[in-house]
């Protein structure tokens, strides 16, 4: 099951701004609460900061299971913000992802809520928006851990998978191979072994990067 709620390169960059360095460092500690009040005073005038702030709160709720009316509050403050199809479609994701969470981890089951809230994402974030590849990986994990629809799960973290090569998004292509990896471990042969070659082949094209994942790939190494 993934725990993932945000995109991006996983490190900080010499040139990024400084609330956005102390940001990632919290996150990176499992401070949630602490990011996110960082971002507070952006948040309730800025549709970017505003869901920036509720992902990390929708992700503290995957890895404690609490906080949940935090996050609903943020993510309500993000929509009521939304200006465009693509603010409007990031929000919508989010709002997904949360519902997601709640129904995975048992709080509230809102499994239709989540799939309506990712369809109406998808209608509003064209497939070169940049939000498209991190909506495809949540699609698939619906499809994967709610729907039992392994075959509908992996061709959208293909499709997650290629949108965050091309973007360089290396967070969100360590949670793809991971759960491409999975799905083949769910296979029975010949299919399991055909995702194997598939995952091993993807793995030698990104220099065998995640290191981690050469233990479930042997033909990659």
């Amino acid at each position: 099951m993934a725990h993932t709620a945000m995109s991006g390169s996983g490190t900080t960059a010499d040139d990024d701004p400084p609330l956005q360095t102390a940001v990632w460092r919290l996150r990176s500690r499992a401070c949630w609460t602490d990011a996110a009040a960082l971002l507070g005073p952006q948040a309730a005038t800025d549709a970017a900061a505003a869901l920036q702030r509720t992902s990390l709160l929708t992700e503290r709720c995957l890895y404690t299971g609490t906080g949940w009316t935090d996050a609903e509050d943020a993510l309500r403050t993000a929509e009521a913000l939304a200006q465009d199809d693509s603010e409007r479609g990031a929000a919508a994701c989010e709002r997904g992802y949360l519902a997601y969470a709640s129904t995975l981890l048992g709080a509230r089951d809102r499994a239709d809520e989540a799939s309506v809230a990712l369809s109406r994402a998808a209608a509003l974030l064209p497939p070169s928006a940049s939000g498209r590849p991190l909506l495809d990986f949540r699609r698939g994990l619906i499809a994967q851990n709610i729907a039992d629809s392994p075959q509908a799960a992996r061709a959208a973290y293909r499709r997650a998978h290629a949108g965050a090569t091309d973007r360089g998004d290396e967070l969100l292509l360590s949670f793809t191979w991971r759960h491409l990896a999975s799905l083949a471990d769910a296979e029975v042969e010949p299919e399991a072994g055909r995702l194997r070659a598939e995952a091993a082949r993807l793995f030698r094209l990104l220099g065998g990067v995640p290191t981690w994942l050469a233990a479930q790939l042997p033909s990659a190494a």
